[in-house]
């Protein structure tokens, strides 16, 4: 099992009042770890439109465990915590690591490939499975629409 890794030196426009990464930046910084691994591995925004589907995460969540500050350097990992049978369904773990391998914050984001005209979820092409397979983490799970259901609900 492999595991991307994608560099970020934290900017002026990344922290918060508390002088600390913003929680909106660790977002960010996931969502840019995902678009930059799939770009890498020939899964980018000119093969998503080729295949008319585009991924939609559902909902996120975050621990955190050591402040990131201005002008350091961090490491956003990526793996696959799961997909289904399919790959309709799939989940990406992030986590953040100072040079040294400190270990700052865990994110998890769970969400469904989704097709572009129809606007409903879609199984992946097998290029994707492949990738996902590469990168899954020894935590793997099969999803299934019952974990998506247990997923919070917002009030």
């Amino acid at each position: 099992m492999s595991v991307y890794y994608h560099q970020f030196e934290v900017r002026w426009s990344d922290i918060d009042t508390n002088r600390h990464l913003a929680n909106s930046t660790y977002v960010e910084y996931c969502a840019q770890t995902r678009m930059a691994f799939m770009g890498k591995h020939k899964m980018g925004l000119k093969e998503l439109n080729r295949w008319g589907i585009g991924p939609v995460i559902l909902h996120e969540k975050f621990s955190f465990f050591k402040e990131i500050y201005m002008d350091q350097i961090v490491y956003v990992s990526l793996e696959i915590g799961g997909f289904s049978h399919d790959g309709a369904i799939y989940q990406f773990l992030h986590k953040f690591y100072f040079p040294d391998g400190t270990h700052c914050a865990t994110a998890e984001a769970t969400g469904v490939w989704i097709d572009m005209m129809l606007r409903k979820s879609t199984a992946q092409p097998d290029d994707i499975i492949e990738v996902l397979n590469q990168y899954k983490s020894i935590h793997h799970k099969v999803l299934t629409r019952e974990d998506i259901k247990a997923l919070p609900l917002t009030i």
